[in-house]
């Protein structure tokens, strides 16, 4: 064995002891550090901004359609030297510089104590009267997709989902698009749907899996969801009869409880017992469901929604199904 080989032979055993070599505190254990969110948002918008540089959409194709719908939605990368096609347009021309057919809209949210943004290309608005709410159930076909225009997951047939199991973004963008204008039956079973929400949404990490990931999605990826919706359910997750969006006390747009300071400042969490009220099915904490409560004093329950008396807030207009 040459004196080369057995030089490298030794260096290979003291880095593999010195990596298996407990820490000072003896524990052996590598401390995982998050990124902080704020850094973090820079980094991801500055890869939707490169991505926007050089990536165009088959416009025409879309406009000229009656019924638009992602499945129709194609972005193609611009190979260097080459020019946009006709009848396409350069997303980064769209920032700032919406044309008469399409917006690419720079959203800011707020979220885990973080400034977001969001680019949402506007493909059609919706022609429905309603939009849901950021915790009903939707109905929805979807793509979504990595930066590098793979597809990681996607729905060609309708699917429901309730958005406060999905990761934030859905709640933050769907509510500002219409349900479809009309439904009916095809004759071979599936479902038309007319004049529906479409979009695009561009999404820094933060507003997606962050530092977890999931499955081929690796951590602080910045994602492309395409979606339309076609229909919303109104939501009562604890079947209290009180709609769970009528339990966003502060009108934020999450349910949050603020865990430091249960008594005196616990948000969507009416009897401070750590559990917003959208899920509990006893807001005030006096031993009656809140369903049960008489909160005219009349002595039919029936007549009633909520421990807070809040049926004067509905509109009787809105029912289960938003079409």
């Amino acid at each position: 064995m040459s004196l080369r080989k057995i030089s490298f032979l030794i260096l290979s055993l003291v880095l593999v002891f010195s990596a298996c070599k407990k820490d000072d505190d003896g524990d052996g254990i590598i401390e995982f550090v998050e990124a902080d969110r704020t850094e973090q948002q820079a980094i991801d918008n500055d890869s939707i901004l490169k991505y926007f540089k050089n990536h165009y959409f088959n416009a025409s194709e879309i406009s000229s359609s009656t019924n638009p719908k992602i499945s129709d939605l194609t972005f193609t990368e611009l190979v260097e030297g080459e020019s946009v096609p006709d009848g396409s347009i350069l997303l980064d021309d769209l920032l700032d510089n919406p044309s008469a057919t399409f917006e690419l809209e720079e959203k800011e949210v707020f979220y885990a104590e973080t400034d977001y943004i969001i680019y949402v290309l506007h493909i059609n608005q919706g022609g429905g009267t309603t939009v849901p709410h950021f915790c009903d159930t939707v109905r929805v076909r979807y793509e979504g997709m990595l930066l590098d225009n793979t597809v990681f997951d996607s729905a060609v047939t309708p699917v429901d989902f309730d958005l406060l199991s999905l990761i934030p973004v859905w709640q933050k963008v769907l509510p500002s698009f219409n349900t479809a204008a009309t439904y009916g039956d095809n004759a071979d079973g599936t479902v038309a749907y007319d004049n529906h929400g479409a979009a695009a949404m561009f999404v820094p990490s933060g507003l997606g899996y962050f530092s977890s990931g999931s499955g081929d999605i690796s951590a602080y990826s910045p994602l492309i969801f395409k979606f339309d919706l076609l229909q919303s359910f109104i939501a009562d997750h604890d079947e209290d009869g009180v709609p769970s969006y009528l339990e966003d006390l502060n009108n934020d747009g999450e349910f949050l409880v603020n865990y430091d300071d249960l008594e005196d400042d616990a948000d969507d969490d009416t009897d401070g017992d750590g559990v917003p009220d959208y899920a509990d099915t006893d807001d005030d904490g006096d031993g009656v469901f809140t369903i049960y409560e008489d909160t005219d004093e009349d002595g039919d329950p029936t007549n009633d929604i909520g421990a807070n008396n809040i049926a004067k807030y509905l509109d009787p207009t809105e029912t289960e199904s938003n079409l």
